[in-house]
């Protein structure tokens, strides 16, 4: 008995520390990813700066996070706002004469894709906040997800009934909506493009041929197109952007996202190459990760693309967040596109 009961305690000494064998070895790695993200802060802090090249023109959302990052580590962001290509010919510049001067970048998907395809970024290494990221959203070694720019449409209260609701995005081409199509202008670069090829990616090339066939007038003038359907010009518009719902509250306007969900398109932070402030960078990304951070721009309906933001957002915006992800553009096949649906809307 004696012999038996020390060979148990024996195997219950081993088992244990075993255990404490392994439990150290799994605690090992994410104390050591603790004290390299320390130092990443501790060196954005020593940089002291920040430059900032970004496609969202006039947008307080991010001069608002731009201050909370400033007041949170003490490090002053110097921000440029450009249009897309003007930022992208930028860069371009910069770089071939050797002069590097920004540290992110920030622009839509299509452009990032083709700066990204031009070298014009570097690896931004690991950043903590990239695992709360949610499909179908996903960083790689140079993107991370920012936030989205979703589409429904948009209809006039007082002349859409209740009863007469698009629900489905099939419903646009009911005969009751001929010539009552106000929309972007799907041959352009714009909401427009992106919901033409999301459309053709759902229901196939036949659907936008019968949305042809209810001769829908295009405008390029996204702010009055939304006013005109305000003042009754036209009954329904679309793609409707939905963080301009905030700007248009006291009109007779509603904005819906049919069933089968969002069109988006997608907003990139990427670190530019040789970027003077590499450590600031990144931890700028995560701070732009943060749940309050994503809440600043979820409030002003823009998609989030980290978990448990949409839930917090103010109810009568939630409802159209909450929405599924229909789909978005692919750069590789943006000029056929185009072509095509010149094709189509002659």
């Amino acid at each position: 008995c004696r012999q038996a009961a020390r060979e148990e305690w024996v195997m219950l000494r081993r088992n244990v520390l075993g255990l404490l064998a392994v439990t150290a070895a799994s605690a090992t790695p994410a104390a050591a990813q603790s004290d390299d993200w320390a130092k990443v802060v501790e060196a954005a802090k020593k940089e002291g700066k920040l430059v900032i090249y970004t496609a969202s023109t006039g947008s307080p959302f991010h001069k608002t996070v731009v201050k909370s990052f400033e007041q949170k580590y003490g490090i002053s962001v110097e921000m440029l706002e450009a249009r897309a290509s003007e930022i992208r010919e930028r860069v371009r510049v910069e770089q071939a004469a050797g002069r590097f001067l920004g540290d992110i970048h920030h622009n839509g998907s299509t452009t990032t894709w083709l700066m990204m395809r031009d070298g014009n970024f570097q690896p931004h290494g690991p950043i903590p906040n990239i695992a709360t990221i949610v499909p179908p959203y996903e960083a790689d070694d140079f993107r991370v997800p920012a936030e989205v720019i979703s589409y429904g449409l948009m209809i006039n209260r007082n002349l859409v009934k209740p009863g007469e609701e698009p629900k489905s995005w099939k419903d646009i081409l009911d005969p009751r909506w001929t010539g009552k199509i106000l929309s972007d202008d799907y041959r352009a670069l714009g909401g427009g493009a992106v919901f033409f090829v999301v459309m053709h990616d759902t229901f196939g090339k036949e659907f936008l041929e019968k949305l042809a066939t209810q001769k829908p007038a295009f405008s390029r003038d996204i702010q009055n197109s939304e006013r005109r359907v305000a003042r009754g010009e036209y009954p329904l518009y679309l793609p409707f952007s939905l963080q301009d719902y905030n700007n248009l509250k006291g009109l007779p306007v509603k904005p819906i996202v049919p069933l089968e969900g969002r069109p988006y398109v997608r907003f990139d932070l990427t670190v530019l190459k040789n970027a003077p402030h590499a450590n600031a960078a990144r931890l700028f990304i995560d701070h732009y990760l943060e749940p309050e951070s994503q809440l600043v721009f979820a409030n002003a309906g823009y998609n989030p693309v980290v978990k448990g933001v949409v839930e917090k957002t103010i109810e009568e915006i939630r409802v159209l967040l909450a929405t599924k992800a229909l789909g978005t553009t692919v750069p590789e096949r943006q000029d056929a596109m185009l072509e095509l649906a010149k094709q189509i809307f002659k």
